[in-house]
């Protein structure tokens, strides 16, 4: 089976995942139909370029994450913030490996005709890891203004900045998601 074959017929599992925005429905009349083939390059390209954003920002916290442990004031953090230090940097380390990932897996599978799998796992990837780069940022937000900020406000402003994230990057795409689907349902009827 070619890849446009299988792209044709994986249209609607992949919708599942990330690519509902990828639809026919949701194409414009203006615009030319994209074969299977164009789609699942555009698809590959996006994520690039999503990857590329991601990765630099994992890669800048991390770096900062590792060069926290050999500061002075680090040896003076109470064994609870440690404990926040460690699984920060672990969450960091496996956001890093979750992002970079779809790079290795391209490269084992070059030339395979497996593309359309290879943008369903990337996309899978990149999801988990941008959860765990959320997780990664809350956790630096809670070492740091449990250091900064008295009391219990710290855990209460990280709460909130993880409330926003999740917002921006869940709540938000998912509502735009399903409001398009109404819409496309409302013009198909």
């Amino acid at each position: 089976m070619t890849i446009t074959e299988q792209s044709a017929e994986t249209e609607a599992a992949e919708a599942t995942c990330c690519g509902r925005h990828d639809s026919p429905a949701a194409a414009s009349d203006d615009e030319s139909p994209e074969t299977p083939r164009e789609r699942v390059n555009r698809r590959w390209n996006e994520v690039l370029q999503e990857t590329r954003v991601a990765q630099t920002g994992v890669q800048i916290l991390f770096g900062f994450l590792l060069s926290v442990a050999f500061t002075p004031l680090f040896r003076e953090l109470e064994t609870l913030d440690k404990g926040i230090y460690v699984t920060t940097v672990v969450l960091g380390a496996s956001a890093t490996g979750s992002l970079i990932a779809p790079v290795s897996i391209h490269r084992f599978l070059s030339g395979q005709r497996m593309k359309d799998e290879l943008v369903e796992a990337a996309g899978r990837l990149m999801m988990f890891g941008m959860v765990l780069l959320a997780l990664t940022i809350g956790c630096t937000l809670l070492l740091i203004l449990r250091f900064v900020v008295p009391g219990v406000l710290a855990e209460v402003l990280v709460g909130g900045v993880m409330l926003w994230f999740g917002l921006c990057w869940y709540v938000l795409p998912l509502r735009l998601r399903r409001r398009a689907e109404r819409r496309a349902r409302t013009q198909d009827a």
